[in-house]
């Protein structure tokens, strides 16, 4: 289910913060295990908050004010990307958003109590007694952790578990514990130009009721290698896209499987350019498909 405002007033594209000043309503999905809406851009952290310096951090500071003043809430990290939980732990503390802020991160390693050791790690880091999001990152030891999840499920200290990857040689993988129904989340890579997750993860997705976390929506910073010096095309304005990052996160929030897109970035300003993904119209069937035709002829 989404929630969609556009974004003209008086014909004019207005920007993201202007558009919320003038009260326009920010794109949300809903989990669909518990009904609960999250704005359907969100941030991901990899390499981008795994900084030591003081200026960096204050990069990340101010990627994160951006975020959380824009409407975003669904922060997703892991004990793989290195100071990254932690960053986002001394952020949050400093901007005071303890309680605003879906935390989502990731068990990466093997056996049931050295998962259960980092997962108590990552709240330290995070300065949080309860996660909202822990998913077993790549499939390693998935169902040994998957097991003891479920207790902390059970037991309060998380409210949601997945699985995640980010190639698509994994997507049948994925789709098996999407399809046993044992997660409420599966992260996954899915952009304009690898679209392999369309032919059969995410329509599972749809059929078992899994929220959708889509990592890579620009393929690595490679589309934009492919759309360097090329304009927008005026079409674009069809669907409220003003950025080429907006023309193809919107491409990713178009799938109705997908319930939150999660581009990281250490700039502001980009953040604040992808936060504008979730305002406004979202291209059609027809108008996917020409996006798609034009990515392949550049």
């Amino acid at each position: 289910m989404l929630k969609l405002a556009g974004a003209a007033l008086g014909g004019a594209i207005l920007g993201p913060a202007q558009a919320l000043a003038a009260g326009e309503a920010r794109i949300t999905r809903t989990i669909p295990k518990s009904g609960e809406s999250v704005p359907a851009v969100g941030i991901g952290s990899s390499q981008t908050f795994d900084v030591t310096s003081e200026a960096d951090r204050q990069s990340v500071k101010g990627v994160m004010r951006v975020f959380v003043d824009l409407g975003g809430r669904l922060v997703d990290t892991s004990p793989m990307y290195g100071n990254a939980e932690a960053v986002i732990g001394e952020v949050a503390d400093q901007l005071g958003l303890a309680g605003r802020l879906f935390l989502a991160t990731k068990v990466w390693t093997s056996g049931r109590e050295e998962g259960i050791a980092q997962a108590t790690e990552s709240m330290r880091r995070m300065r949080t007694q309860k996660l909202d999001l822990i998913q077993v990152h790549n499939l390693l030891d998935v169902d040994t952790h998957l097991k003891w999840l479920a207790e902390w499920k059970q037991a309060g200290r998380v409210r949601y578990i997945g699985v995640t990857h980010y190639q698509h040689s994994s997507h049948p993988a994925l789709e098996r514990y999407v399809a046993s129904k044992q997660v409420d989340f599966v992260q996954l890579n899915y952009s304009i130009a690898e679209r392999e997750a369309e032919n059969s993860l995410l329509p599972a997705a749809i059929s078992s009721r899994t929220a959708v976390l889509v990592n890579r929506p620009f393929a690595a910073s490679g589309l934009f290698q492919r759309v360097r010096g090329r304009p927008l095309p005026a079409w674009a304005s069809e669907f409220d896209a003003t950025s080429w990052a907006q023309f193809f996160l919107k491409y990713v929030l178009a799938h109705p499987a997908v319930t939150c897109v999660i581009p990281a970035t250490r700039d502001p300003k980009h953040a604040a350019d992808n936060m504008g993904a979730g305002l406004g119209k979202l291209p059609d069937e027809a108008t996917r498909r020409r996006m798609v035709e034009l990515v392949k002829s550049l």
